[in-house]
């Protein structure tokens, strides 16, 4: 016996952008249709209204999602269980067809391409609409991509979904379409485009503020030299990785000051406007994830949620944490991607993955909005790259094949493999050997702004940064980030008056050569994001794109990246403005 047609009626109301790419492709009608959507706008709802839709209408009778995780297997099917769709997560390889109490399966990509011959049979046998999830994920492996293409050529309808349209491999994705530029390259081409910026404008998705704190660490090299550094002082890249696995050591004292920051703006923003707000901290092994969940255990007294691995447990804690009001959840990669816990109001990005898909996915489980007003904060480590993705949030990026490798790129680096698997991180750790490590909150990033602080861990304007309201709208955590940016600033320069009139001339100028590059490069950021404010209330622009005009028209990345001489440049250009 057939299942139950879904009743179209009982829908929830479509959002504008989904409203807008349904009307796109029922209009066009093709085979392939890839929706490009940010973290949080509704991807499902989405595709599981046109699945129904053409149910109802005949043009299908069966629906295939194909997605990376077990645990996806299972939001997928309750999303659309919800709405009359009855999709089975519990489809074996060893099945021929779906029990016919369904209206499809819900597969991973991994299980495809094991036996991509029985999808593609089920295919042929039922016309079927195959919703490809986080498609990019078809090109992570040869035999993936070559499954997926093979068992998906038949269907009559295909959905392409994904968040992140970009890979950091050069892995073509199957049944994406690819448009030559005239640098010659391949770009992917989404047919619906929806990104963080226009979500965030619309208020579909959180704002995100970074808290990077930097520090000095301390390791031991396997020859037995002591090396020292700031964390996000410029350095090479290999100094860069070790400098960064040294601060996530767990027996230094920066992840346990972090998760001490952290856990205070979890308890504010809880106290403040969302009272069952839950933090994540997403670990690079599962060594360090235990090693994490202890140290929150002796900060909070509560045992954190652990996630491991990609089982049937794993799934379990994360839906059992989703609906509880639980503090904090540790995970390895687990929850980096598609996993839906709304609640998640603070995270510690506590890994050394860093390509701009991880990054993308990592934050994306934070954006979820529930109610205007929210606002996410995400700690991460004063590291270049991390900062540099920070900034670039609202940007949107698409797959490029063919593209030049950089001949100082990341693929030979001990960063790069710290990045490839959890054996690469071992491989690395007996390189050398972390000994000490110190935390301070070195910048607030938000709208592509950087907000130096350089607050020592413990102090009153750490504890303002923690302490902002926890509900907020956009405009109004900005205003209030430049807002202290500007006492800050008039703070500084009253105290170099008074220093300048009880000090002869030569000591201050003494003093102003002696400055570090680091209290250099934070004092001419809180000058940048001064005039920066100053000249949005002027025109009324918005602050991110005040400085993506100002890095148009003076080059180099963002602020939070920026040299001492290219925020130079950017504060002499503002005021020609």
């Amino acid at each position: 016996m057939s299942p139950t047609l879904p009743n179209l009626e009982i829908f929830p109301p479509l959002r504008a952008w989904q409203r807008k790419a349904m009307v796109e492709y029922l209009r066009r009608r093709s085979d392939d249709f890839m929706a490009v959507a940010t973290p949080g706008a509704g991807k499902t709802t989405f595709a599981l209204r046109l699945a129904a839709e053409m149910l109802v209408d005949g043009t299908i009778d069966a629906v295939t999602v194909v997605c990376p995780t077990e645990h996806l297997k299972t939001q997928w099917s309750q999303a659309a269980a919800r709405i009359g769709i009855q999709l089975d997560p519990r489809f074996k390889n060893s099945e021929v067809h779906s029990s016919r109490d369904f209206h499809g399966a819900v597969v991973t990509y991994a299980q495809v391409g094991m036996a991509p011959a029985v999808h593609k049979r089920r295919t042929i046998t039922r016309r079927t609409m195959v919703i490809l999830d986080e498609i990019h994920h078809a090109g992570d492996a040869r035999t993936w991509g070559d499954g997926v293409k093979d068992a998906f050529e038949p269907a009559v309808r295909r959905l392409l979904l994904t968040g992140t349209p970009f890979r950091s491999d050069e892995n073509p994705i199957p049944f994406v379409q690819y448009e030559r530029g005239q640098d010659g390259l391949q770009r992917s081409k989404a047919d619906s485009v929806y990104g963080y910026a226009e979500a965030l404008r619309d208020r579909v998705v959180r704002p995100v503020m970074f808290m990077a704190y930097s520090g000095e660490t301390r390791w031991r090299t396997n020859a037995g030299d002591e090396l020292a550094a700031r964390l996000g002082e410029p350095m090479t890249k290999d100094l860069i990785a070790q400098a960064w696995r040294t601060a996530l050591d767990h027996r230094g004292e920066w992840m346990p000051q972090v998760m001490r920051a952290a856990h205070a703006r979890l308890m504010h923003v809880r106290k403040n406007g969302m009272p069952d707000a839950g933090g994540l901290v997403i670990a690079s092994d599962q060594t360090a994830a235990r090693a994490y969940a202890k140290l929150l255990h002796d900060l909070t007294g509560e045992s954190p949620t652990v996630v491991l691995s990609d089982d049937d447990g794993a799934s379990g804690r994360i839906a059992t944490f989703a609906n509880s009001d639980q503090q904090w959840m540790v995970a390895v990669r687990m929850v980096s991607e598609g996993v839906d816990i709304p609640r998640l109001g603070v995270g510690v990005y506590a890994t050394s993955a860093s390509t701009p898909l991880y990054f993308a996915q990592a934050i994306g489980r934070f954006v979820r909005s529930r109610r205007d007003g929210e606002t996410a904060t995400v700690f991460l480590p004063s590291v270049p790259h991390l900062l540099g993705l920070a900034s670039e949030m609202e940007e949107q990026r698409n797959h490029v094949l063919g593209a030049p490798k950089e001949k100082d790129g990341l693929e030979d680096t001990l960063l790069e493999r710290a990045q490839k698997s959890e054996d690469a991180l071992g491989d690395l750790e007996k390189q050398f050997e972390a000994l000490s490590a110190t935390a301070e909150l070195d910048q607030v990033i938000y709208d592509g702004a950087s907000f130096g602080t350089g607050a020592q861990t413990g102090t009153q304007e750490e504890a303002d940064y923690l302490g902002l309201p926890g509900l907020l709208t956009p405009d109004e955590v900005s205003m209030l980030l430049n807002k202290r940016q500007s006492e800050q600033l008039a703070t500084q320069k009253r105290q170099e008056q008074e220093q300048a009139k009880a000090t002869p001339v030569a000591v201050v100028r003494e003093a102003v050569v002696q400055m570090s590059a680091g209290e250099r490069r934070a004092t001419l950021r809180r000058q940048l994001n001064t005039l920066v404010a100053a000249h949005h209330h002027r025109t009324n622009l918005p602050h991110g794109k005040i400085h993506a005009e100002l890095r148009r028209l003076c080059g180099g990345p963002p602020s939070a990246q920026a040299t001492i001489e290219q925020l130079e440049e950017r504060i002499a250009t503002i005021q020609t403005l």
